[in-house]
């Protein structure tokens, strides 16, 4: 896909985790980044691991630090330095992350980024870890990172309250040079930013080369529902079943005389590798039912696409969508011919 990092998993966690981060980090020209916490046994499992980039975090919110880490502010000062010290004098990148950071006092982000900064941190990553930033105060707080730290800015949004895909555009607004993003938003609670999303807007609204494949990224979504057993809702944003589907009357009458008038345009089926579709409804006027019957082989006349419309109408109102052989049958109740019908009209 192109994707700049890969950070592969959290190598100390198992044998099996280990093998899988090393395995990965063998397999590809990718930098592969290794999780740990600021615990020596951490990171020395993750050097082990080879991969490029070691991500070293710490709770730094009074909520976490005094109830989840139980540890003081000065504890967690020192041992990121150590952490981060010690990533560096084996030669690999660092980045360094203040978990719960939009929850953070924001003069002990400043002491605690600018301490990891002397350090010789080479990344610091942002994380709204319970997704309670908002665009807003989010980019705002990115800004005021950058005057604690030289180090390039990575930011990591959750999507508790849907925000994260545009906290993370905030934060590239903001100064960010990266954001961790999953494939379909998969991640704690309600997820992550989704790969997807970032991807696509940074390309689409920004007119940023990613570098990313983005032709395979309905088929990065598939494979990844698939392995993950997490389903992709129908109205996900660009990789969802009903991104590029259309039934209301309106709406498809403008797709089919130019798709701009009810896409964005600027992100079409093609770009993200899905397949425009047009779906028989409720909603569905003449002009989509006429373009299904033709694709069906039928050469209708005004009236009967009419007939046939009032048909899917009915049957759409009880019935979610009303399929292809659901349509013939209409056609067939109402007496519509074939194209290739005894010299009967062409499609």
């Amino acid at each position: 896909m192109g994707t700049h990092v890969i950070e592969a998993g959290f190598p100390v966690n198992s044998e099996a985790e280990f093998e899988s981060v090393s395995d990965i980090a063998a397999a590809t020209d990718t930098t592969v980044c290794g999780l740990a916490r600021v615990v020596d046994k951490d990171v020395e499992a993750a050097l082990d691991s080879g991969v490029e980039l070691v991500h070293v975090f710490v709770s730094t919110s009074d909520v976490q630090l005094a109830d989840s880490m139980h540890a003081s502010k000065q504890e967690a000062v020192d041992r990121a330095v150590e952490c981060v010290e010690r990533v560096k004098e084996a030669g690999v990148e660092v980045m360094f992350s203040p978990m719960d950071a939009t929850r953070t006092d924001v003069d002990f982000l400043a002491e605690i980024l600018s301490a990891v900064d002397e350090a010789g941190v080479d990344w610091v990553n942002i994380p709204d870890t319970t997704g309670v930033g908002t665009p807003t105060r989010f980019a705002n707080l990115v800004k005021e990172i950058r005057t604690f730290t030289d180090a390039e800015i990575d930011v990591h949004a959750h999507d508790d309250f849907g925000l994260a895909a545009a906290n993370a555009m905030a934060g590239f607004e903001a100064g960010a040079s990266q954001a961790q993003v999953s494939v379909n938003g998969i991640g704690e609670r309600a997820g992550n930013a989704a790969f997807e999303e970032v991807v696509t807007a940074a390309e689409s609204l920004y007119d940023v080369d990613t570098g990313i494949d983005t032709t395979r990224i309905t088929e990065l979504s598939r494979i990844v529902e698939e392995a993950s057993d997490i389903p992709v809702p129908g109205n996900k944003p660009v990789v969802g079943r009903n991104a590029f589907s259309h039934e209301s009357g309106i709406h498809a009458a403008g797709v089919i005389e130019n798709s701009d008038t009810f896409e964005p345009g600027v992100m079409t089926p093609d770009m993200v590798g899905a397949q425009r579709e047009f779906v028989l409804g409720k909603h569905t006027g003449t002009h989509s039912v006429r373009k299904r019957l033709v694709e069906s082989g039928f050469a209708p006349t005004d009236a009967e696409v009419r007939e046939v419309t009032r048909l899917v109408k009915d049957y759409g109102a009880e019935k979610e969508r009303v399929t292809v052989d659901a349509l013939t049958g209409f056609a067939r109740d109402v007496g519509v011919d074939r194209a290739d019908d005894d010299g009967e009209g062409n499609a």
